[in-house]
C-alpha cells in the first residue's frame, strides 16, 4: 500500500468551504486512518439488519440513539433525547428529542454533507414518527432482523408482532408530538433505557428504504444524523466517514473533532506492517506473536484495557458425536484455558470457567462459585469420553467426523491449533479445522454448524441477561449451539424479573452450570482484553464496552 498522508491540505473557495462544511478559508482537514475494526468487509450498514461490531461501529458514529453508553464508565447517558421520564410502575418510557436535527446525506457529485429534502424542498428533520417507523421495522418479521430478538420483549406488542402473530398496530412505540416518543414495556426492568437507546431502535428514513429497499445502506444513498456521514465505501477495501457539520453536538455526543475517518479493510496480517510504516494511525486485536516487541518499542502508543467480550467455542447439539453431553464436556474439560491465555495470548486475557463476564451487573464470578465452573481436568475428560465410547460400544477412531469451524484471523488460528492439539493428546480425537470469511462463517454458524464453532460475545448492555436469555434461551435466535434445557429458561427468566441482586446473582450463577457444565453446550475459554496501538498526536479516550466513540478523538 503507498504510503498516505495522514493530513491533507484543502485548499478550496471559501463560498464552497461555507455551502460544504460551514467553515471558510482554507485549513488543514484531520483524516485519520483506522484498521477496520472486525474482519473482512462491513456487513450491513442497516440499523435494522447489523448484529456485528464492525457494522455497529459504524452506526453509532453516524447515528445516535434515544441513549448512549458512556464508554469509559459504562453509564447510560441521553443521545437524540435530552431527557427522558419513566411512569412509577416502570412501564412507561417518555423520551423528549432535540428538534431540527436534520437528516443528512453525502452528495458524491458535489463532494458535500448536504440536509435531506423532501419533495417540496422541505428539511427532513429527526422526528419521533422516524423512531416508530425504525423500531417497527426491526421489529417486522419480514426484515428479518438478527437482534430484533433483543428489542422485541421489551415493547408491549412487540415479541408477538416479530413473531409474526401480532400486528404493528398493536406495538406501544407512539409518536405523542414531533419531538415526544413514548414506548410502554410488559415489565419493568433497569436496563430498559439502555435497550431503547440501541442501534437496532434508532430512528429509520423511510422514504429513502421505500425507495430503495435494503440496497439504500450504501455510498450516496446511505442517510444519517450523527456526528459523521458516509463518504466512500469501496467494498472490500475502504469506508470513509467524514464529519456531518449539522450535527449541533451535545455534552454527551459533541461535534466531531476529526474531519475524515478512513476505515481500511486490511487482512488481519497486514495490520501492524501498514500501523509500523505509518499508513495506520489506529488498530487493535494485535497479533500476540509481536507483544513482547510492541511493549518495547511502542510504550506510549501501546495499551490494554477491560473489554466488553468473552470468547468460546460452541457446540452443535444436533449433530454426532458432540449430540451427548459427555463429549461436549470431555473436549471442554481437555483445554488449558490457563497455557492459552500465557502461551498464546499474553496479554492479561482471564482463563474462563463461566461465558458470562464477571463485570457484569448480577453476574457470577467463578472465583464466588468454583464449584459451578468448568475446569481443566484431563483425567475426568477421559473418563467423559470413555463413557460414550463403553456405551456406543466405538472406539475412539471410530468416532464420527468432528469438524470445527471459524473465521480466519491469526489469532483465531493459533488458538484453535494449540486446542486441535490438546485434543489429540488428551483424548485421542482428531479434529478439522475450516476457515470462512467472516459474513459466511456468520451465516454459516446460524444455518448450518458443524459440531464446533467459534462462538464470542460482546455485551450490547452490561447486565446478566443479555449473556444468558438473549443468548442461549431455548427460542433465542443466538442460540447457535440449537442447546435446549426447560430448567435453564426457567433460570434466566427468573433472575430477569428478580429485584435482589444477590438472588439474582445466585440464580444466573445455576444457569452457567447448566450452559458450560452439566450439558456443556458450549466451552468458556477467556474474557478479552482490548490490545491496541495509537499514534502519539492522536488524542482519544480509553473505551471498556468494545466500541470507540470517535467523535471524541482528535489529531493535535
Amino acid at each position: 500500500m503507498r504510503n498516505i498522508t495522514r493530513v491533507v491540505l484543502l485548499v478550496l473557495l471559501a463560498s464552497m468551504l461555507v455551502g460544504a462544511f460551514g467553515i471558510s478559508g482554507a485549513q488543514e482537514a484531520k483524516v485519520l486512518y483506522v484498521a477496520n475494526i472486525g474482519q473482512d468487509d462491513i456487513p450491513h450498514l442497516d440499523p435494522g439488519l447489523a448484529e456485528d461490531v464492525a457494522s455497529i461501529q459504524i452506526l453509532e458514529a453516524t447515528y445516535v440513539g434515544l441513549t448512549t453508553l458512556n464508554e469509559v464508565t459504562v453509564t447510560v447517558e441521553p443521545g437524540i433525547a435530552t431527557e427522558w421520564s419513566v411512569s412509577d410502575d416502570g412501564l412507561v418510557y417518555t423520551f423528549s428529542l432535540m428538534q431540527n436535527v436534520p437528516w443528512v446525506v453525502y452528495n458524491t457529485d458535489s463532494g458535500a454533507v448536504e440536509e435531506v429534502k423532501d419533495a417540496d424542498g422541505n428539511v427532513r428533520y429527526v422526528t419521533a414518527n422516524d423512531f416508530v417507523y425504525g423500531i417497527k421495522r426491526t421489529l417486522d418479521p419480514n426484515t428479518a432482523g438478527p437482534y430484533a430478538y433483543v428489542l422485541a420483549p421489551w415493547i408491549v406488542g412487540g415479541a408477538e408482532y416479530n413473531g409474526g402473530s401480532g400486528s404493528a398496530d398493536d406495538v406501544a412505540v407512539a409518536a405523542l408530538d414531533d419531538y415526544t416518543l413514548q414506548i410502554t414495556a410488559p415489565k419493568a426492568t433497569p436496563f430498559l433505557a439502555n435497550i431503547y437507546g440501541m442501534w437496532m431502535a434508532l430512528a429509520q428514513p423511510q422514504w429513502v428504504i421505500d425507495e430503495m429497499g435494503d440496497a439504500w445502506a450504501d455510498e450516496g444513498t446511505f442517510q444519517s444524523y450523527g456526528p459523521y456521514a458516509l463518504k466512500e465505501w469501496a467494498h472490500d477495501e475502504s469506508l470513509t466517514l467524514i464529519k456531518n457539520p449539522f450535527w449541533p453536538g451535545t455534552d454527551y455526543v459533541g461535534q466531531a473533532k476529526i474531519d475524515e475517518i478512513v476505515f481500511l479493510l486490511l487482512e488481519q496480517s497486514a495490520k501492524l506492517a501498514e500501523y509500523e510504516a505509518g499508513n495506520l494511525d489506529f488498530m487493535d486485536d494485535l497479533p500476540t506473536a509481536d507483544l513482547d516487541r510492541i511493549r518495547v518499542e511502542y510504550p506510549n502508543e501501546f495499551t490494554v484495557s477491560p473489554s466488553s467480550c468473552s470468547y468460546g467455542y460452541g457446540f452443535n447439539t444436533e449433530k454426532e458425536p458432540v449430540n451427548d453431553a459427555r463429549v461436549r464436556r470431555a473436549l471442554s474439560m481437555a483445554i488449558d484455558r490457563q497455557a492459552i491465555t500465557d502461551n498464546i495470548l499474553k496479554a492479561g486475557q482471564i482463563p474462563a470457567g463461566f461465558y458470562m463476564l464477571p463485570n457484569l451487573t448480577a453476574a457470577p464470578s467463578q472465583e464466588d462459585y468454583p464449584d459451578l465452573a468448568i475446569k481443566y481436568d484431563p483425567e475426568a475428560a477421559k473418563a467423559e469420553l470413555q463413557a460414550y465410547l463403553d456405551e456406543k460400544g466405538i472406539s475412539v477412531d471410530e468416532l464420527p467426523p468432528i469438524t470445527y469451524m471459524t473465521n480466519e484471523t491469526d489469532l483465531h488460528k493459533s488458538i484453535i491449533e494449540a486446542i486441535q492439539n490438546m485434543w489429540r493428546e488428551t483424548l485421542g480425537v482428531e479434529v478439522q479445522i475450516t476457515f470462512q470469511e467472516f459474513g459466511v462463517f456468520l451465516d454459516t454458524r446460524k444455518n448450518d454448524a458443524p459440531q464446533i464453532f467459534r462462538y464470542g460475545w460482546c455485551y450490547d448492555y452490561p447486565d446478566a441477561h443479555n449473556f444468558s436469555g438473549e443468548l442461549f434461551r431455548s427460542d433465542s435466535t443466538q442460540n447457535d449451539p440449537n442447546w435446549v434445557n426447560p430448567e435453564y429458561d426457567a433460570l434466566v427468566d427468573q433472575a430477569l424479573t428478580e429485584n435482589d441482586p444477590d438472588v439474582r446473582r445466585e440464580l444466573y450463577a445455576q444457569a452457567e452450570y447448566l450452559l458450560v457444565n452439566q450439558d456443556a453446550a458450549m466451552a468458556p475459554i477467556y474474557y478479552y482484553v482490548e490490545t491496541q496501538l495509537t499514534k502519539p498526536n492522536v488524542e482519544r479516550t480509553l473505551s471498556v464496552i468494545g466500541r470507540e466513540r470517535f467523535e471524541k478523538w482528535d489529531i493535535k
